[in-house]
This record gives C-alpha cells, structure tokens and sequence, in this order.
C-alpha cells in the first residue's frame, strides 16, 4: 500500500471528527461562551520614595515625604501624589509643597502624560500660605534607567512655575544600591509670599545609600546640598534666610 495514500486517509479522517467551533465575540476562533484570551485588570501601588529626617548643618530639622499613589491600567491611570515636611521646632504644622491629583495616560514607552490639579499650603492649618494651581507633566524613564518627572504648574493667581527632577539607581549589590537625585525649580514671575523669585530658583543634589531589607522595605541614610540662586536668593537674604544648605537624612523607601 502506498503510505503516501495511507497518511492522507487518517488525515481527512481526523479532519471529519472536528466539530465546527463558533467565533466568539472577540474574533478568535473558540466557543462563544469561552472568556477573552487576555482580560484588562486594574491594579494599584502606593511608594513612598522617601520618609526621611533631615539634620542641616544649619537651621531647623524636618520630617520630609515624597510619595505617590495610582491605580489604573497599563494606559490610563489616576495618580495622588505629594510632596512636603515637618519643620521641628517651629512652632507650625506640616506644610504641603504640592499635593496633586492626576490623570495619566502612557503615549510612548515608559512615558506618562499627565494632568490634574494640586494644592500647596498647610496640612490641615492655616500656618502657611495657600494656593491653587493646575499641573501638567510628564513622567517616565530615560535612557540608561533615569527615572525623570518634569512639571509645569499654574496657579490660581497666574502664576507659572516648573520643576524638574531625576534619579538613578546604581545597584551595588542584589541588595545594596546608591540613588543620586537632583531637583531643579524655576519660575515665570516673582511671588513674594512663598519666597519664590523670576528665573530659576534652587537646585538640590542628594545621594542616598539604601539596603533593601526586603523588596518593599528599603532603609537608607544620604547627604544633600541645596543652592538657592537669583531673585529667590534675594528674597531669602532680605528675610534673614540662608541661601545655601546642606546636611544628612536618614530615612526609609517603602513600596505597598
């Protein structure tokens, strides 16, 4: 028997015994009633990137958080993020140097478009000045693991302000690893009531040295050095203030 002929047979045999299988509504080729291949889920992350005690060579201690919070899909999300201290021994409560809410949508690799509004001012007091603004930004990763956040505010009285800030994590070991950060704030005009100037205002460079206990649990303790420049430094020096700052933190990163 020809074995070419015999293969053909058990072929158009099996090919008898398959049942039609309906299109189900996605378009793949498998019962109806069957779920999609992928679904969409919404998930949720809270990083506080940094709680930490700062000791300056001069001036006051402070409490100093950075966090954020989203929930949402790969594409759309919503953010909640804030950033502020605890002066210690100043008599005033803690102040918000920006809490936002935040639409964000992913319009490129690693790159997130954001919007909403936020909020500057005290935490529940009326021990510092107030203010509304509507926020703009972009936040993503740039080559080479920079994790980059750039900020475009406008506030309620029309005032324009921006800032810009990245980080790198330098792993030394699975759990050892060096982050240098850098902050840079600017401004479009003069608002004297949060001591902030026309032109760019302050630059601060840190380092933080961090061992991750486990991978939600990162403690770490680092240095800075902050430089106000321009009308800001004028505006500090007219009220008594130091310029320039430096000091040490102690602190810890926590992912929930």
């Amino acid at each position: 028997m020809n074995t070419r002929n015999v293969v053909i047979g058990i072929s158009s045999a099996m090919a008898l015994l398959v049942l039609p299988t309906a299109q189900a509504e996605d378009g793949y080729a498998a019962p109806a009633d069957w779920p999609p291949p992928m679904v969409k889920h919404h998930l949720g992350m809270v990083l506080i990137d940094r709680l930490e005690y700062a000791l300056p060579d001069e001036g006051q201690e402070a409490l100093v958080w950075d966090l954020q919070a989203w929930f949402g899909g790969d594409v759309n999300r919503v953010y909640l993020k804030s950033e502020g201290e605890n002066v210690q021994g100043d008599g005033e409560d803690a102040e918000f140097e920006s809490l936002e809410l935040l639409y964000s949508r992913l319009i490129a690799d690693f790159w997130e478009l954001q919007g909403g509004v936020g909020y500057q001012g005290g935490v529940f007091s009326d021990d510092h000045a107030e203010r509304g603004y509507g926020v703009v930004g972009l936040q993503g990763v740039m080559p080479y693991g920079i994790e980059t956040d750039v900020v475009l505010r406008l506030s309620d009285a029309g005032d324009v302000s921006a800032s810009i800030e990245g980080e790198y994590d330098l792993r030394l070991t699975q759990r050892l690893s060096l982050q240098p950060r850098t902050e840079i704030a600017l401004a479009g005009s003069e608002v004297e009531t949060f001591g902030v100037g026309e032109g760019l205002n302050s630059v601060r460079v840190g380092m933080r040295l961090g061992y991750a206990v486990t991978r939600r649990i990162t403690p770490y303790v680092g240095a800075y050095w902050e430089k106000q420049v321009g009308d800001t430094a004028d505006l500090s020096r007219a009220g008594g203030d130091a310029t320039e700052d430096r000091g040490v933190v102690a602190g810890v990163r926590l992912l929930l």
